[in-house]
Formats: C-alpha cells, sequence, structure tokens
C-alpha cells in the first residue's frame, strides 16, 4: 500500500501532507517511510528539507539516498538543476530506491517534485515516474485564488495518463482565501475520487496535527 503525492502547483504543502500521511497510517500501527526521488534545493551537506522532514516522519531507519536519489542545489526546475550538474535523472534508479524502502515497510509515501508534469529530463516528467512506479496518486490541493481550474486541470490530466487519483486534499494555504468551503464543495462535486480532508491555514506547518484533519479510512472504500 503506497502513494505518490503531487499538487496542484509548488508550493501548495505536498511535504505537509506527505508527512501527515506518514504520521496517519503510522497510528494505525503501520511500518512507513517517504521518499522524494528528485529534489532541489540542498545545503551544504547535500540535504534537502523537504527530504529531512519526510525522513523524520517515517518509522522506518533507511539511509537519506536511500529516500533522495537525486539532490541537486540550486531550487529550480529539478531537470534544469539536473542539467546544471551534469546528470540525467534515471528512473532506473529511483525504481531501485522505491523497490529497496517498499521492502522494509508496510506504506511509503512518494512525493513528487513540483507539480503532475514537471519534466525530470529532457523525455520524462512526473507523470511518467508514477507510471513507472505503479503508484496510485493522492493530490495536494492548494487552497487559492485559481485553485479550481489547477485542481480540474490536474485531475484531468491524471486520468488522462492513465493512473489513478486515489483522493485528494484540501490545503488551505492562503489564510485570507475567500468562500473556502464552497470552493472545497465546488471541487467535492466535480472530483471523482473521495475528499481526505481539509487541512486549515496553520501558521507553524505540523504534520502531526495536519494528520488529525485526514480520512485514511476514504483510501479503503
Amino acid at each position: 500500500m503506497s502513494y505518490f503525492v503531487t499538487g496542484t502547483d509548488t508550493g501548495v504543502g505536498k511535504t505537509l501532507i506527505s508527512c501527515a500521511l506518514l504520521h496517519g497510517f503510522a497510528a494505525q500501527g503501520k511500518r512507513v517511510v517517504g521518499m522524494k526521488p528528485v529534489a532541489a534545493g540542498c545545503d551544504d551537506d547535500g540535504q534537502n528539507e523537504d527530504v529531512l522532514q519526510l525522513r523524520s516522519a517515517g518509522n522506518v531507519a533507511v539511509g537519506y539516498g536511500r529516500i533522495n536519489p537525486y539532490c541537486f542545489v540550486p531550487a529550480i526546475a529539478p531537470h534544469f538543476a539536473a542539467q546544471r550538474a551534469g546528470v540525467i535523472v534515471q528512473f532506473s534508479r529511483i525504481t531501485a530506491s522505491y523497490h529497496e524502502l517498499a521492502a522494509q515497510a508496510e506504506v511509503v509515501i512518494v512525493e513528487g517534485a513540483g507539480g503532475l508534469l514537471v519534466p525530470l529530463n529532457a523525455q520524462q516528467d512526473s507523470a511518467d515516474l508514477m507510471l513507472e512506479l505503479g503508484l496510485p496518486v493522492i493530490l495536494v490541493a492548494g487552497m487559492r485564488l485559481g485553485c479550481l481550474n489547477h485542481a480540474l486541470l490536474t485531475v484531468e490530466a491524471i486520468a488522462a495518463r492513465g493512473l489513478v487519483l486515489a483522493g485528494w486534499v484540501a490545503n488551505v494555504v492562503d489564510a485570507d482565501m475567500a468562500s473556502i468551503e464552497e470552493n472545497v464543495a465546488a471541487l467535492r462535486q466535480r472530483i471523482g475520487a473521495p475528499l481526505l480532508g481539509v487541512v486549515p491555514f496553520m501558521t507553524q506547518p505540523d504534520a502531526g496535527a495536519a494528520a488529525g484533519h485526514l480520512d485514511l479510512g476514504q483510501l479503503y472504500n
């Protein structure tokens, strides 16, 4: 039982929700681990903050490189960062790491980079990676102005690629957004997959608290 978490855009809270999913499954007594195959934006030690959060949220001890096979210094689109580093992102390396994690954990939460169609190399994008891994998708919809169009376009693209949308999360990223309830209702009416929860705006994002707003039972229906 593993899932690939993507978002309607960058900065919509994929890491928060991925960590919240890890907390939620761990609370059910499952062995869980997070993974971010490609990360852009690393510190002096070659580590990415999102990856460190995912590692902390899991309960299976694994090496950093297993969770994050590709990490690049500049915080730019991953295929540009890879080009600057003279590296080609190879899906074979990612899938090998994923299968090693899946052998140790009951649940692997794989967090993508950016949105659904972010390029990862010259020919392949994040949706291709989801297909390669064969994972159902959980969509994080960032609740802010424009969310209806962004979410529905992403849902349509998920279906067009032959991917399975297991569920979606409404994550409030704009504290001043008007008509949040109406926007969530509009998306719920139009998205066939279950709404796993509405995570309110948090001044200090907390994955444990966010987990309390998720109903993982919806994934089993």
